[in-house]
């Protein structure tokens, strides 16, 4: 069967052939939960959120939040309409697929249980008072990534802490103490492990 998506731009194509499937297959998926002017109206409400940028610090984070908040309600109305949809088909993967749903090449053992490569090029282009923006590239070998981990230590030999996780290649931390040098760096996350650490970037906000 199936699993849901984590990259954003994997989660919208989703949508689109949900919305495309929900409008021409009527008959067979007549009454969803979250109908599909709603789930519409989310994903357009999600697009906005992410692609507002305005310059001010304190609208960058709220964007962020709004971002987030707008991504994990479309998730789970996607989610409750896919389950809807495989309860109503049996899950019959041809019937599924016609939402966009259904059935995916099974991984190899081996690539089920490879490690992600390592991160790479970790910046931190963007930052204020107590709010640091990073991005990175994703690895170019190893395991598929089914998420990032973000770390921060005091420089220079403080301990590692964990202090977010990401599924796409960048993310907004807010609540970052002032006045002290951070050091941050990035892992991938799998099934099998984690990653090798990415490069390091050091911040004073």
């Amino acid at each position: 069967m199936a699993t849901f998506p984590t990259r954003e731009a994997d989660i919208l194509m989703l949508t689109l052939s949900m919305l495309s499937g929900l409008e021409n297959q009527p008959a067979l998926y007549p009454d969803p939960p979250v109908s599909k002017d709603d789930l519409a109206i989310m994903m357009v409400t999600f697009v906005i959120a992410r692609d507002i940028n305005i310059p001010a610090q304190a609208a960058v984070t709220a964007a962020a939040a709004a971002k987030e908040a707008a991504l994990h309600a479309l998730v789970d109305a996607m989610k409750t309409d896919l389950r809807y949809a495989e309860n109503t088909v049996h899950f019959d993967d041809a019937k599924l697929k016609l939402i966009g749903w259904g059935a995916r090449a099974t991984p190899t053992a081996a690539s089920a249980l490879a490690l992600p490569g390592q991160t790479r090029s970790l910046e931190a282009p963007r930052q204020g008072e107590g709010w640091i923006f990073l991005d990175w590239k994703a690895p170019t070998d190893g395991g598929a990534v089914n998420a990032y981990k973000i770390q921060r230590r005091l420089r220079p030999n403080g301990d590692w802490l964990d202090v977010g996780l990401a599924i796409d290649s960048e993310t907004t931390l807010t609540g970052q103490e002032r006045g002290k040098e951070w050091e941050y760096r990035v892992s991938a996350v799998n099934k099998a492990g984690e990653s090798a650490p990415s490069n390091t970037v050091m911040v004073v906000l």
